[in-house]
């Protein structure tokens, strides 16, 4: 891990004469009228609620439905997260990885139900990985809706989102959808975005997002969030492909931080048995 951290340093030490790239200018709204609440408490209510089988989200590594130690580092990656883009105003945060098979979704669903148990927090988890989708096989939700109607603009959010928890909604396909870059530039889609943002207020809006490596989609994107967060695989994700993914991403928008998955070793300081 200590190896990983010196080359990203010195990779971005290298980088630093360069000027990071303007902040993404949202127009956040604030909400301070009553009617404007009440009216985002209605849209969420009206948002289809799902009851997944815990059986089955727990089996594909889904820890953080309750506090506990399996959750304890996903809840710090949470509160760090959020602390971030609260000091900087920023309300969306993609979610990719420099290659394929590194548990970027996985993270992204233990994120965002690990944010979910802060009863005042909103998360809203779009899948965005339009190649390859992923949430329906791991979550096997039993609906008919698909969130690939409100990518083409076809259909409003509220239509074909569910909720797993009374303050997180997701946002999956049901299979593949064509030409997925050129829909992720679309500015259609940018429109969308904010009509939900508006119309449902979360805390926070995530994106699971395909692998930067392998086509152009997480950069046609990557406008249209405040920043991003990089997942690197253990003993996998080379530190040049690392590299490559994060000076991509600094070119367009802001980026949150790397985490680094699947790793084997655990410093015995982490080894305290806190939760009984």
């Amino acid at each position: 891990m200590e190896k990983i951290q010196s080359a990203i340093a010195k990779a971005r030490a290298e980088r630093k004469d360069v000027a990071p790239p303007a902040a993404t200018q949202f127009r956040h709204r604030s909400y301070t009228d009553a009617a404007a609440e009440v009216s985002n408490n209605d849209a969420w209510e009206n948002l289809e609620m799902l009851e997944p089988s815990m059986r089955r989200i727990r089996a594909q590594r889904i820890v953080t439905l309750d506090r506990g130690k399996e959750a304890a580092h996903f809840d710090k990656l949470r509160t760090r997260m959020l602390q971030q883009m609260q000091a900087n105003d920023w309300r969306r945060v993609a979610i990719t990885s420099p290659g394929a098979s590194s548990g970027k979704s996985t993270i992204a669903l233990n994120l965002a139900f690990s944010v979910s148990r802060q009863a005042r927090s909103r998360v809203i988890l779009s899948e965005m990985d339009l190649r390859k989708p992923s949430f329906g096989k791991m979550l096997r939700l039993k609906t008919e809706r698909d969130f690939a109607e409100v990518i083409n603009g076809n259909a409003p959010f509220g239509d074909h989102a569910v909720r797993l928890r009374p303050n997180l909604a997701l946002g999956f396909l049901k299979g593949p959808m064509r030409a997925p870059a050129e829909l992720l530039q679309d500015a259609g889609l940018a429109a969308t975005l904010d009509e939900i943002e508006e119309q449902y207020d979360p805390t926070v809006m995530m994106f699971d997002m395909p692998p930067c490596q392998v086509s152009d989609d997480v950069m046609a994107f990557a406008d249209k969030v405040d920043c991003v967060m990089i997942v690197a695989a253990a003993e996998k994700t080379k530190i040049s492909e690392l590299d490559a993914c994060e000076r991509e991403i600094a070119n367009v928008t802001n980026v949150l931080g790397v985490v680094l998955n699947k790793c084997r070793y655990e410093a015995p300081d982490n080894a305290y048995e806190y939760y009984g």
